[in-house]
């Protein structure tokens, strides 16, 4: 057998294949031997049709499979004298052609693992903020507490005041033009709002709309005009002048309930004080582990990826920038963006994805070779937990939904999440991780 590789840009190889006339023939015969044994044709009995009548009936399927046999033989030898050739995928053989010789040649595009060298992956510097659960924190979600446990008392002897709530109904003009009309799909709930609540704070809605609302009275209304923060999240409204039709149906005190022993107990029976504040302590500081963790991870591989450059394979790249693609739209689409905004910003969304896709394609080539060189392994034992758990969530029986995993191709790419998992373990528990105090709120 001849083969010819040739490696070429961007994670690509091309294979040239021929394959002699005596292994053609050979296989040709053991194919035909088994639609002997196997064929079924009208006046013979099973396995003593002549060849001749065999080869006549069905001599388009023995070629087919003369071929499909050549060829993956053929993938298995090359792969063999280039067992150093990451090979990814191979696309359809092109030029397929048997030879006046009784030779058999084709041409394959192989798409490789990209070649880079590892760089020191063991010990990179990281920084996380500095982050304690203090007294104050827990206070303020004792506060949020609270607040959800508030009683509302209507106010009727006189007008509002600062800290008060006000229930308002309300619509909201741009020159004259409804808030959505320029703002689009995404402006629409602050085009008009009615039983609106909003406590009379500097800080509520738009700076200087509660300003406005106090000294009124109920059922008393207002025009009350505010300029659109420059970092508005609608970016088409951004900087402008709104003008609010505004009318105070209700005004309203809170109640909040004391801080003791019987408040505790309402929130989890039989606690004390002191033992709801120990939960909201342990539940704060587990949050901020479990954020601290992410923090690490993506400063980790945020390194790793400054460390090296390196093409990744174009389909797969095309791939992955329209799966980024369309999860950016979706996540756009559930924030209120319309469609016709998003169509304004598919050039930048379509960037930004390829961007997101190589960072995403580079750091599983980057773990992947990690694990290889770390000799970091994933156990059967293991991937069977994973799928229990999985399926226990699932509702649905571990060996039916196993099954199901097999046949979607799923379980491969479990047992690969798993192994990529285990080298970013690997990566955080050998970095270099040092505490930045946070920033004062001044800064």
């Amino acid at each position: 057998m001849n083969i010819r590789l040739e490696k070429k840009e961007k994670c690509l190889a091309a294979l040239s294949i021929e394959v002699p006339a005596e292994t053609v023939a050979n296989e040709r015969a053991k194919v035909l031997k088994a639609f002997v044994t196997q064929a079924r044709i009208p006046g013979f009995r099973p396995g003593k049709a002549p060849r001749a009548v065999i080869e006549k009936a069905h001599g388009e399927d023995i070629s087919k499979e003369v071929e499909s046999r050549l060829i993956q033989n053929s993938f298995q030898e090359a792969l063999k004298e280039n067992e150093n050739l990451k090979v990814l995928n191979v696309k359809n053989p092109e030029n397929v052609t048997h030879q006046a010789d009784g030779s058999f040649t084709f041409d394959a595009e192989l798409i490789t693992s990209p070649e880079f060298n590892l760089p020191d992956y063991k010990g990179l510097d990281i920084e996380v903020p500095k982050v304690e659960v203090t007294d104050k924190i827990v206070d303020e979600n004792l506060d949020q507490l609270r607040q959800r446990f508030a009683d509302y008392e209507d106010i009727e002897d006189r007008a509002a005041e600062k800290d008060d709530l006000a229930v308002i109904d309300y619509t909201a003009t741009i020159d004259g033009k409804p808030l959505e009309e320029i703002g689009g799909e995404q402006a629409k709930p602050l085009s008009s709002n009615e039983g609106y609540w909003i406590r009379i704070d500097e800080e509520a809605f738009f700076p200087g709309f509660t300003d406005g609302l106090i000294g009124l009275k109920p059922n008393e209304e207002k025009e009350i005009s505010v300029t659109l923060p420059d970092d508005f999240p609608i970016e088409a409204i951004r900087g402008m002048d709104a003008d609010f039709a505004v009318t105070l149906t209700g005004l309203k005190s809170e109640k909040l309930p004391e801080l003791d022993d019987e408040f505790a107990n309402k929130i989890e029976q039989g606690k004390s004080l002191d033992d709801l504040k120990a939960l909201i302590r342990d539940d704060l500081e587990m949050r901020q582990k479990r954020q601290l963790e992410e923090i690490k991870i993506n400063g980790v591989l945020a390194k790793l990826n400054e460390l090296v450059d390196f093409d990744v394979p174009e389909d797969f790249l095309t791939s992955e920038t329209q799966s980024q693609a369309d999860a950016m739209v979706k996540e756009g689409m559930e924030a209120g963006m319309s469609e016709e905004q998003v169509k304004e910003r598919q050039g930048g969304l379509f960037e930004e994805a390829q961007v997101r896709a190589k960072n995403s394609l580079k750091t599983n080539f980057l773990l992947t070779e990690i694990a290889e060189t770390e000799e970091l392994k994933v156990e059967n034992s293991d991937v069977l937990q994973r799928v229990t758990v999985m399926a226990k969530q699932a509702k649905k029986p571990v060996k039916g939904y196993m099954k199901e995993l097999q046949k979607s191709g799923q379980l491969g790419n479990i047992r690969q999440n798993m192994l990529f998992s285990k080298a970013i373990d690997f990566l955080v528990e050998h970095a270099n991780v040092t505490e930045a105090e946070p920033e004062t709120e001044e800064k």
